[in-house]
């Protein structure tokens, strides 16, 4: 992160916060996308967390913490999208049908009901579960830092994360057993 960019966008300057949402963008609009599931949700979060980002900028105290910071008004974003939002729709994949049975295509239609049992038991995590698990798992932070940045201590990290990671292994599983089952002749 360029501080100068951060300094100069502190005192007012549009072009330096043009920048820095260029920079920053892309990563917070995948974090929202992975906190929230939903990519007109988690466009909103992010205008959101520029908005507040602006606004409050010249209050940020140290201008090399400006990635963190932003993090964790994205991350507040997202929860507060997630409280508007309450109602998560399901996704449905529509498999065809069509083609020869061969080993490849069965192995593609598992890794789909993986995915999809993966994606369902995700979505019914909490926001603050999947703000754990997108920080520390897709985006690569430690505790410490995913900590900072959902403003919880770090046990109740460790906690949430050890909590999602048990619930989405019991949806694998879950899909593992059904999709072994549906293998069986009746």
């Amino acid at each position: 992160m360029r501080t100068g960019s951060v300094e100069r966008a502190m005192e007012g300057d549009h072009a330096a916060f043009s920048e820095l949402v260029d920079l920053e963008g892309d990563s917070c609009f995948a974090i929202a996308v992975g906190i929230l599931r939903d990519v007109e949700l988690a466009q909103d979060a992010v205008q959101q967390t520029f908005l507040l980002a602006w606004r409050d900028l010249p209050k940020l105290r140290d201008p090399d913490r400006f990635r963190a910071w932003l993090r964790r008004l994205l991350v507040h974003a997202c929860y507060e999208e997630a409280r508007r939002y309450r109602r998560w729709s399901a996704r449905i994949r529509v498999l065809s049908a069509d083609g020869p049975d061969v080993p490849t295509q069965r192995d593609q239609t598992i890794r789909v009901v993986d995915r999809d049992a993966l994606e369902q038991a995700f979505a019914r995590l909490s926001p603050e579960h999947r703000a754990v698990v997108v920080l520390h798992h897709q985006v690569g932070l430690g505790l410490a830092e995913v900590a900072e940045i959902v403003g919880a201590p770090v046990g109740t990290v460790k906690s949430r994360l050890h909590h999602a990671t048990h619930r989405l292994r019991a949806a694998l599983r879950t899909a593992e057993v059904v999709s072994a089952s549906e293998e069986l002749p009746a």
